[in-house]
């Protein structure tokens, strides 16, 4: 694509009024974006059944993302950048599935990886934990089985998801997975700002991708956008963690209705991250423990560095740790409970077992969460 090219796709873009829909029928019947430009108004309102004005002149501020994005893909050698447009051969063949596909795709990392097979995990960005640890363990054997886990870089259950790919292709070979971020912003505009340097690894071990203009800033309204290309990319959606209300139930809903399948880790009947992920298995969500059970549910049979029936899941966890060895570790179990709970089942007093908790905690066998309350870390 040289430059002309990519100003007329940046143009088509940009323009007001023209939708992914509208764009989508001017290009099959026209062929490309200046050809789209080229035609009459009373050619574009036979393919449209109306005549979009703005299409006459280039919008504003075209000269200045067409700069920035020509010194973006061009301007550093040792980067790994594309912008692929829905005739780029290397645009992915799933994505183009969803209702919407974008004309656009911005992208800094390894482009084979959206021919690899993939699993969304999504979930609550306050996320618990022991959600966390959920998610960065099931990425990790998934990715060292050669599956590619994508997600969105927000906090909490996203960003654990892709740490745990990343641990994966750190500890050594593996089959082939890594993690695809899919941003809500542009690409020069990561957000949240504390996961700058996470995405600077993924960029360069992984794939960031973006439907937005480069410069493009954090917009609530952005964010359930970017959902849909999370869910389109993959084979399934993994939730780990979700409230009732949550835009990782979103992200479910678009996989499903793209026929991908829908899968949840079950959780506390007292945790309200909890309650997204009952709700969807209520509603025939898959049930998974391990990441064995996430391969099996996906017809998913790849060689592996890892073999992925290693325990992964929030009960699979505890099968090994020693409760007798510790009274306040049993009686804590993996619920959230209040101090005052634990002494009444512990029977020991305040001062000694708030020592204990504290030891606990150091040790990262507990976690400490918001109203007092205190949950057992399961471990991976």
């Amino acid at each position: 694509m040289d430059r002309p090219e990519l100003s007329a796709w940046l143009r088509l873009l940009m323009t007001p009024g023209v939708g992914p829909l509208s764009a989508r029928k001017l290009l099959a019947a026209f062929g490309s974006p200046q050809a789209v430009f080229d035609a009459s108004p009373a050619a574009r309102r036979a393919v449209l059944s109306r005549d979009i004005a703005a299409l006459a002149t280039p919008p504003e501020g075209l000269a200045e993302q067409l700069d920035l994005s020509w010194d973006w893909w061009q301007g550093d050698a040792l980067a790994e950048r594309a912008i692929l447009t829905l005739a780029d051969p290397r645009y992915p063949a799933a994505l183009l599935e969803a209702a919407d596909p974008p004309l656009l795709l911005f992208a800094e990392g390894d482009l084979r990886l959206l021919r690899s097979p993939a699993v969304a995990i999504v979930g609550s960005r306050h996320a618990t934990t022991q959600g966390e640890e959920n998610a960065r363990a099931f990425a990790e054997v998934l990715s060292q089985s050669g599956v590619t886990v994508v997600s969105g870089l927000a906090r909490g259950i996203d960003a654990a998801a892709h740490e745990g790919a990343l641990a994966a292709l750190a500890e050594g070979e593996h089959a082939g997975g890594s993690t695809i971020a899919v941003l809500g912003t542009g690409l020069l505009q990561v957000y949240p700002k504390a996961h700058t340097a996470l995405a600077r690894r993924i960029g360069q071990h992984g794939l960031l991708l973006s439907e937005f203009l480069l410069d493009t800033p954090a917009l609530r309204a952005n964010f359930p956008k970017r959902n849909r290309i999370v869910a389109a990319l993959s084979r399934g959606t993994l939730v780990v963690e979700a409230a009732v209300q949550s835009g990782s139930l979103i992200t479910a809903r678009l996989a499903a209705e793209m026929g991908r399948e829908v899968l949840a880790v079950p959780g506390s009947i007292h945790a309200p991250q909890a309650r997204g992920c009952h709700a969807l298995i209520k509603q025939g969500a898959k049930l998974v423990e391990t990441a064995q059970d996430v391969m099996e549910e996906l017809r998913m049979d790849l060689p592996s560095a890892r073999h992925p029936a290693e325990a992964v899941g929030l009960f699979a966890q505890a099968a090994d740790a020693p409760d007798h060895a510790d009274p306040v570790l049993a009686a804590l179990g993996f619920d959230p409970v209040s101090q005052e709970a634990l002494s009444a089942r512990t029977g020991m007093g305040p001062a000694e077992l708030g020592v204990r908790l504290l030891e606990l905690e150091l040790l990262g066998e507990v976690a400490r969460l918001p109203g007092q309350l205190f949950q057992r870390v399961g471990r991976a």
